[in-house]
C-alpha cells in the first residue's frame, strides 16, 4: 500500500453488535505526534477480545468512540531520531490505539520488533492468544499434571495444549465443540473429546489437576463439579455467556485476565515476554488463516462466528 495522506479505520461510536455499529471511515492523516512511531499496518486478526468490548461488555473501562482491534502487524514508516533504526522494521504496535486501521501511532518502547523469519500472517496473531497461553502456564505450572482444556478448536487452546506438553504435562485432553476440529487435534497427538461425550468428560475430569476453560456453561459446570478437590479450574473466557458457578472453595476457581496479570508492566519486561513467545511460535502449529480486505470486514466477522471455523480471519490492511 503506498503511503498516503488519508487513513481508513473501523470505528465504533456506540455500543452494540459489531456488525451494526462498526463503520469504515476515511479521514485526513494527522501529523504523527512527537516521540511516537508511525506504523503502516499489514494484517490484524479478528478475536473475541476485539469484538466483545464493542458490545459494551467492558463499558466500565472501554468507551466509544474507538478504533477497533487490539493486535496486528505493520512496518514503521517514521520514527523519532533515537528510534530511526526501526524505520522499515516490522513491529507489533500494541497497547495503544486500535489496530483496525491503515496507520497506527505507537510509543516506540512498546512496539515489539518482529524477527525476520516470522511471517506477517503469524506475527499479526502473536499477542492476544500466545501471551494469554504463556502467562497462564507460568502462573499454573503443568509439569507432571493432568490437564484438561476446553474450546479445543480455538487458537489459544491449541497453543495451551502444545505448550503444556512442552512443559512436561503428564496428559493433555482437549474438549471441542465441532467435529471439524477433531482431525487437527488428533494429528497433533492430542487426546480430544467432543462436548457431547459427557460421560467421557466426567471420567477425565475426575483425574484432572488443572483445567483451562474458555467456555463456561454446562460443559464448564460439569467439569468443575467432577474435579478432585485439589484441582485448579482456570477460567479465561465465557464463550457460552454463562460463567461457571461454584458453591465451595474446592476445587479452586481462578479467573484469568491478561490485563489484570500484566498490570502496568514496564517496557523492558514487556519486550522480554515476546523474547519467550517468538521461539515458541516458530515450533508450534498455530492454525491457518483466511484473509479479508478491510472493506470486507463484515464477512471477516461473520467468518469468525461460524461454527467449526477452521481458519482465523485476518483483515488485510495493505490496500
Amino acid at each position: 500500500m503506498p503511503i498516503t495522506d488519508r487513513n481508513l479505520a473501523l470505528w465504533y461510536r456506540q455500543f452494540g453488535d459489531p456488525v451494526d455499529v462498526l463503520t469504515l471511515e476515511s479521514s485526513s492523516l494527522a501529523p504523527c505526534s512527537a516521540g511516537l512511531l508511525r506504523v503502516q499496518m499489514h494484517y490484524a486478526p479478528v478475536n473475541a477480545s476485539d469484538l466483545i468490548p464493542i458490545t459494551g461488555a467492558y463499558r466500565h473501562r472501554v468507551a466509544p468512540p474507538q478504533v477497533a482491534g487490539y493486535e496486528g502487524v505493520g512496518t514503521v514508516i517514521s520514527a523519532p531520531s533515537a528510534y530511526s533504526h526501526l524505520v522499515g522494521q516490522r513491529v507489533l504496535p500494541l497497547r495503544g490505539v486500535g489496530c483496525w486501521q491503515h496507520y497506527v501511532d505507537i510509543d516506540p518502547q512498546l512496539a515489539i520488533p518482529v524477527p525476520e523469519d516470522i511471517k506477517s500472517t503469524l506475527a499479526a496473531r502473536a499477542y492476544i492468544n500466545p501471551l494469554a497461553a504463556l502467562l497462564m502456564l507460568q502462573q499454573w505450572p503443568v509439569s507432571g499434571k493432568n490437564v484438561l482444556i476446553t474450546a479445543g478448536g480455538s487458537a489459544c487452546a491449541l497453543l495451551l495444549a502444545q505448550w503444556a506438553k512442552l512443559r512436561g504435562a503428564r496428559r493433555v485432553v482437549m474438549v471441542y465443540r465441532s467435529s471439524a476440529h477433531a482431525e487437527k487435534l488428533h494429528a497433533l497427538g492430542l487426546s480430544a473429546l467432543q462436548e457431547t461425550a459427557r460421560d467421557a468428560i466426567e471420567a477425565v475430569s475426575a483425574q484432572t489437576d488443572i483445567v483451562f476453560d474458555a467456555v463456561g456453561g454446562d460443559v464448564g459446570q460439569l467439569i468443575w463439579r467432577t474435579l478432585p478437590e485439589h484441582a485448579h479450574f482456570v477460567a479465561y473466557g465465557v464463550l457460552s455467556d454463562a460463567p461457571v458457578k461454584v458453591n465451595a472453595a474446592r476445587p479452586a476457581l481462578h479467573w484469568f485476565h491478561v490485563r489484570h496479570t500484566l498490570g502496568d508492566i514496564g517496557a523492558a519486561p514487556w519486550q522480554q515476554l515476546f523474547s519467550k513467545i517468538w521461539p515458541l511460535l516458530r515450533d508450534s502449529e498455530c492454525g491457518e488463516v483466511e484473509i479479508f480486505p478491510l472493506k470486507e470486514w463484515r464477512a471477516a466477522i461473520e467468518s469468525y462466528h461460524q461454527s467449526g471455523r477452521a481458519r482465523k480471519p485476518l483483515l488485510c490492511l495493505d490496500e
